[in-house]
């Protein structure tokens, strides 16, 4: 039982007194009020007027990928980027993110470690290998490898099953499938030109509606749904139109999109991409670098939009490539202040962004509740050492200011009681 607290409850955006919240097993099994009794043989914590709240939740985070530079990505032995992956997660969950929602990377292994008890870590929605076109954001051959045979082998992002590559909807359908076989949760696809890969110029579209719509089909046949890198309007429109249901990014969208994605009640899944310490920059003068400027100038318009149009808003990371920049997660979460207040911030980054993993329907690996403080729901709590909606950023420095971090019931930190 938590005494002397206050509760944010990922739902309400403000905290609350006057309440003790009791965990049993990994659930949550009542919110009582202050001078209740405890259980029969109930352990008391003590929070000390601290806040209680809700695990963390990135909705677009890279547990595989955004621990090692690409080139150890492209040339390691597999053995060593899952060690690698598996001290990050552990390093996520000290950093208070109970969930996170892998959208391209071959975190099934991990993320098995993690639910069989093996690693420490996050609760993982893996999406598996993103699906991209040749010469889309997922493929990262080299110009010598085009053209390719047509019986050539996979190329060295596939085998890792960091992306796949697809061409025409039957190729589309087979590498939805065998995502979905290997246990994804959801489905990513590269829907426009990126900034981290070298050959796709950023304005570019990728993949036609037919093409989405054959991903979609065997998503839903599934119980599932699509997301989409895209950043462009063309790009959001078309993978929309394909029935898509998330939009990850999309920085430079217009009016006119945003007006799209509300009326389908497409969400937007965006990170706080502007030129600042935290920014995940590449070398000067290089392609990857002008097109990541070009990002960084519609962020505001983005956002503007976003709240205009009352679209559905996730928030991520999005680190990738940058073990320098991990460690940045929380603080990261503290930009939004730019466009949002502390408490939509936090509400985000809980309630928000579990509504959105709920979209998994029966693939969803952890089918119970996640978010929120609820009597049901899972039992992934924060003990925060503050009121972090009067400074969100005492989220920026989690080693010092999250006093206990409980994951599924189980206390991965304790520095309340030693």
């Amino acid at each position: 039982m938590f005494t002397n607290i206050k509760v944010f409850d990922g739902k309400s955006g403000r905290l609350s007194e006057g309440q003790q919240v009791i965990v049993e097993g990994n659930k949550i099994k009542a919110i009582v009020s202050s001078g209740e009794p405890a259980p029969k043989g109930a352990e008391i914590i003590d929070g000390g007027g601290r806040t209680l709240m809700p695990g963390l939740i990135d909705a677009h985070w890279h547990a595989m990928l955004a621990p090692l530079p690409m080139l150890d990505l492209m040339t390691a032995d597999i053995g060593y980027v899952n060690l690698a992956a598996a001290a990050e997660a552990e390093r996520t969950l000290m950093r208070g993110f109970t969930s996170i929602r892998d959208l391209a990377g071959p975190s099934f292994g991990l993320k098995r470690a993690i639910d069989s008890g093996i690693n420490a870590g996050p609760r993982i929605w893996p999406s598996g290998a993103m699906i991209s076109q040749s010469s889309g954001h997922g493929d990262f051959r080299f110009p010598y490898e085009v053209p390719a045979e047509p019986n050539a082998p996979l190329s060295r992002g596939e085998t890792a099953g960091a992306g796949m590559i697809a061409d025409g909807v039957d190729e589309v359908l087979k590498r939805s499938r065998e995502q979905l076989m290997l246990g994804a949760s959801q489905l990513k696809l590269a829907a426009g030109g990126g900034v981290a890969s070298s050959f796709d110029p950023i304005d570019v579209s990728q993949y036609t509606e037919a093409e989405f719509r054959a991903a979609v089909e065997s998503a839903e046949n599934w119980g599932t749904y699509v997301t989409v890198h895209a950043y462009t309007p063309r790009a959001i429109q078309t993978a929309i139109r394909g029935g898509v249901r998330c939009i990850d990014h999309g920085q430079l969208m217009d009016e006119e999109t945003a007006k799209i994605m509300a009326d389908k009640g497409v969400w937007f899944s965006s990170q706080a991409f502007i030129k600042n310490e935290f920014s995940n920059s590449y070398p000067p003068g290089s392609a990857n670098e002008a097109k990541q400027q070009v990002m960084y100038a519609g962020t505001d318009t983005a956002y503007g939009l976003a709240r205009q149009y009352g679209l559905k808003t996730a928030w991520g990371t999005d680190i990738l490539f940058n073990p320098a920049m991990t460690k940045n997660q929380g603080a990261i979460l503290t930009t939004m202040t730019r466009w949002y207040s502390n408490d939509e911030i936090l509400l985000m980054a809980t309630g928000t962004n579990a509504e959105l993993l709920a979209m998994s329907g029966p693939r969803n690996p952890y089918p119970g509740k996640i978010g929120v403080i609820e009597a049901g729901a899972y039992a992934d709590l924060l003990l925060v050492d503050g009121d972090p909606i009067a400074d969100i950023k005492l989220l920026a420095d989690p080693e010092t200011n999250l006093k206990i971090i409980m994951k599924d019931g189980r206390i991965y930190k304790d520095t309340v009681r030693g």
